[in-house]
Parts: C-alpha cells; sequence; structure tokens
C-alpha cells in the first residue's frame, strides 16, 4: 500500500459545541473517545476533534497512513525533519508527530492488524 492521508485532526476549544457543529452541517456521526475528542469512522478518510489544549495542534493535523512506522520514522529523520511526538500508542494503532521543512506539523500512523 502506498501511503495515503487517512485522517485530519482539528484542534477545538469546546468538545461537545464542535461535535454539534460537525454533525448537523455535514450529517457526520463522531463518537467520543473520552471527555476532550471525537472521532468519525467512517473507514475512509476521517476527522478527529482535540479539545484538549495540552494535546491539541496550533493547525489542523494530517495524518498520513504507512506501512511501516518505523521505517517512515527513520526517512523523517533522515530528511533532517523535527520529530514534535515520539511514536505513542493510541486507541487503534500507533503513531509519531513531525514537522515538515515549511513547519508544517503532520502524523504518521500505523493502524492495528485487524
Amino acid at each position: 500500500m502506498a501511503a495515503r492521508l487517512n485522517y485530519v485532526e482539528f484542534p477545538v476549544g469546546e468538545i461537545g459545541e464542535a461535535k454539534a457543529f460537525y454533525e448537523s452541517v455535514f450529517g457526520w456521526t463522531l463518537t467520543a473517545f473520552g471527555p476532550s475528542y471525537a472521532a468519525t469512522l467512517s473507514g475512509d478518510t476521517d476527522i478527529g476533534l482535540q479539545a484538549d489544549a495540552s494535546e491539541a495542534t496550533k493547525a489542523p493535523l494530517p495524518v498520513v497512513e504507512v506501512d511501516d512506522l518505523e521505517a517512515t520514522l527513520a526517512a523523517v529523520e533522515a530528511a533532517g525533519a523535527t520529530i514534535t511526538r515520539p511514536i505513542f500508542p493510541f486507541p487503534g494503532g500507533r503513531r509519531f508527530q513531525f514537522l515538515d521543512p515549511a513547519g508544517n506539523e503532520l502524523a504518521a500512523v500505523k493502524a492495528d492488524a485487524h
């Protein structure tokens, strides 16, 4: 599988208000993952809403799905990118975050095997 954009995480101030907005405007169903996070689970390109200020990025966070997380981390480091969050687990997989040369924050993710 080639790497593909599969997720975009939005920093939000208040989870209830943001969740209600996306559900009412687009008809999406967002599943709560704790008191400060919700996400669509479409199986296609999904969105997440991050209301925990200590976890949220400054701008929307594009997430790229990869086959080999460690190889991608090595490639990102070899290309001179700054790692902003080392590999960490979350419900559904593992990911890390980094800054590209222009200063944009992205994440690479490897989903758990189903």
